[in-house]
């Protein structure tokens, strides 16, 4: 009895010991076209930046404390903590990781145990008897454990596997990405904040101005050294400039409650205290264009999910190769409860409980072959997203370091035209007391130096938040010891 089941046995184990051959096709990364520099790349010393190294699932670090301000660190660990957005995706990566678990499962053989009567009635004709033959019926009870496994002759499982993988890993870059562009959006928000801040200062300061002016213009029209005329335009001018206060007062509010989301808080729950917008100097370098393809994890997960549909091909591909699937079952059976488990009862069975062990697809109407082409053609899709995404990395960089050359060219020249601004409206007011112009000069000169230190402002907060997008662009850094930008002197 022992020979035999063994040799029962020996199709099993060299089942088992067979090693399944992959159908996918090679799988290689698809060239792109790299430049060899950024064309916008500023020529400057970066021995304190640290650059990333291939690492898509690796934290993208504290890249905000270039910025040396502990409200906007404060604020991107609470972004961290409570925004929904971030946890839903680390929930998405938390099933696709259990997805891949479960197609490796399929490596092992599925081991099963049941126990339960059944009632059954033989034919006579499966007992040999005569055809008016009575036969009775019985209950047989039955506890087993029964044995399933898949050969992966021709690599079906190994590309469910590596499929599998490569979606996990795609889930792990576009979660990475999806925790770069919060920071990035935190960030800009909270510069966007600080800007308006600045804005509000400067208003409120000249809505203060236009008021004791206009307590002077009043006296000397009370005086009769002037007419209503200027009297009147001077309160238009305050006027216009209360109301373009409470607008900027609006946007904050709005730019405070957007923020307050990206926390994950309610608008009720979050207030930022009033703190202007210092001016910006700093300098991020780039690069070789060429790691780019290793710091964006927008990217990596773009080459993830070709490698994904590469192995899918292997997949269906297999469908048109036998499929061996080896099962048995050993355990008790008895007519009576009594009986079951004692050495008589024992039983095994080798072989499909339905079925055959070995198919083979003969005729499925052209099905696999569509199959195979659907896959080939997710895969030439995920080749043009995965090139489409490396171009636009570059133009985000290449936007990012013209933005940050031309700003501060723009900002340079902008605060020339603040201080020629200012010393005209100094004249106009010394014209103005020396009855040399009238006061609409006066209100020409000063609306010059407000619209002008306005633009200075909103240009030292495009910097800022044009700082937050390249670093963004060239995917992150992360180092506790390393600054990710030169500050200039």
């Amino acid at each position: 009895m022992n020979t035999q089941l063994t040799l029962k046995l020996t199709p099993l184990l060299a089942g088992l010991v067979l090693a399944g051959c992959s159908l996918a096709p090679p799988y290689a990364p698809p060239a792109v076209a790299i430049p060899t520099a950024f064309k916008e790349a500023p020529i400057v010393d970066n021995k304190d930046w640290k650059t990333a190294q291939p690492a898509d699932e690796v934290s993208r670090g504290e890249w905000w404390t270039v910025f040396g301000d502990s409200e906007l660190n404060n604020l991107e660990q609470l972004a961290s903590d409570g925004n929904q957005t971030l946890k839903a995706a680390a929930a998405n990566l938390q099933a696709s990781r259990s997805l891949r678990q479960a197609a490796r499962s399929q490596w092992f053989p599925q081991v099963s145990a049941g126990f339960g009567p059944t009632r059954q009635k033989a034919s006579p004709a499966s007992l040999g008897l005569a055809p008016k033959a009575q036969t009775s019926a019985q209950t047989l009870w039955r506890e087993q454990a029964a044995v399933s496994y898949e050969v992966d002759l021709f690599g079906r499982v190994a590309s469910s596997v590596n499929a599998a993988t490569a979606a996990t890993q795609h889930n792990a870059a576009l979660f990475q990405s999806l925790t770069l562009a919060l920071q990035a959006d935190v960030a800009q928000g909270y510069f966007l904040i600080r800007q308006l801040d600045a804005e509000q200062a400067l208003y409120a300061s000249t809505v203060q101005l236009l008021s004791e002016s206009q307590s002077l213009i009043q006296k000397r029209y009370d005086a009769g050294y002037i007419s209503e005329l200027d009297l009147t335009r001077a309160k238009t001018e305050l006027s216009s400039a209360q109301a373009d206060l409470l607008g900027i007062s609006r946007s904050r509010a709005d730019a405070e409650h957007a923020l307050a989301v990206l926390l994950g808080k309610a608008p009720a729950e979050f207030t930022l205290a009033p703190q202007p917008l210092t001016q910006i100097d700093i300098i991020i370098p780039a690069d070789l264009p060429s790691s780019l393809l290793e710091r964006r994890p927008d990217i990596a997960a773009a080459e993830r999910t070709m490698a994904a549909n590469n192995a899918r091909i292997g997949i269906v591909r297999a469908a048109f190769f036998p499929s061996l699937n080896l099962t048995g079952s050993l355990g008790y059976e008895s007519s009576a409860l009594s009986d079951l488990g004692s050495w008589s009862s024992r039983t095994f069975l080798l072989g499909p409980l339905a079925g055959t062990i070995l198919s083979l697809p003969i005729f499925d109407g052209g099905l696999r072959k569509a199959n195979v082409a659907h896959a080939r053609a997710n895969y030439e899709e995920a080749v043009a997203q995965y090139r489409q995404a490396v171009l636009n990395g570059f133009r985000e960089v290449e936007d990012g370091l013209s933005d940050q050359r031309i700003l501060s060219q723009q900002l340079q020249a902008q605060n020339d035209a603040v201080n020629s601004a200012s010393r005209a409206a100094q004249i106009s007011h010394l014209q103005y007391r020396e009855g040399a112009i009238n006061y609409l000069d006066v209100i020409e000169t000063d609306r010059s130096v407000l619209q002008q230190q306005r633009t200075a402002v909103q240009l030292n907060g495009d910097r800022a938040r044009a700082a937050v997008s390249l670093i963004r662009a060239l995917g992150g850094g992360w180092s506790s010891t390393t600054q990710l930008a030169t500050r200039k002197s």
